[in-house]
């Protein structure tokens, strides 16, 4: 009787032991599983924005800044968050790193708008270009909190384009719309463009 129940209890342990090697094997296949999902997703998204870079490519060269020895008006310290066609939260500008989110330094003179990038191209927006300023709070997949975003309204070649700044103090915003329709000679009611609330809806 001793002898059966050693038996039995061996086999069970071995049952025990196999039970174990193949939920070990189960769970590897999940995570290669999840990991070829993550890889094409990530490849699908890498083809689109490349596909949309294609579409693009008209769009004309970025203008360099000037040499500007006037002191800037306005400085903004802060982050880009993308730019999309004027009136279009969610059609994303990608085409000369315009895509690329990054840190950014804003500087205001009478001959344009500079924006500096770290890790990705900067760019000038020409005073004669700039169509205006308004604040809201998403652009390009990016929501914020209301009225959390400087969005800034500029002429290039035919393309309207918004860019989406958001400073490390958001109580700058309402100085730099107010500068920048000031520069461009109109104000940002005569560009009406489609927020986020007007997109959703």
């Amino acid at each position: 009787m001793t002898y059966l129940t050693a038996t039995a209890d061996t086999l069970l342990a071995d049952g025990q032991k196999s039970a174990d090697v193949t939920d070990w094997a189960g769970r590897v296949g999940w995570i290669v599983g999840l990991l070829l999902f993550v890889t094409l997703v990530y490849w699908l998204m890498r083809e689109g924005w490349k596909w949309r870079g294609t579409l693009q490519a008209g769009l004309p060269a970025l203008p360099e800044a000037p040499e500007d020895p006037a002191e800037p008006s306005l400085t903004l310290s802060g982050r880009y968050h993308g730019s999309t066609t004027a009136g279009q939260w969610l059609d994303r500008i990608v085409a000369h790193g315009l895509g690329t989110r990054s840190r950014a330094e804003l500087s205001l003179r009478p001959a344009g708008l500079t924006v500096e990038r770290r890790g990705a191209p900067g760019f000038f927006v020409p005073a004669a270009a700039l169509r205006g300023a308004r604040l809201d709070k998403g652009i390009a997949g990016k929501v914020l909190t209301e009225n959390g975003l400087l969005v800034v309204t500029w002429a290039h070649g035919d393309t309207l384009i918004d860019s989406g700044f958001r400073s490390e103090r958001a109580a700058e915003h309402p100085a730099w719309v107010a500068a920048l329709n000031a520069a461009s000679g109109t104000h940002a009611q005569n560009h009406p463009t489609t927020t986020t609330e007007g997109a959703a809806r």
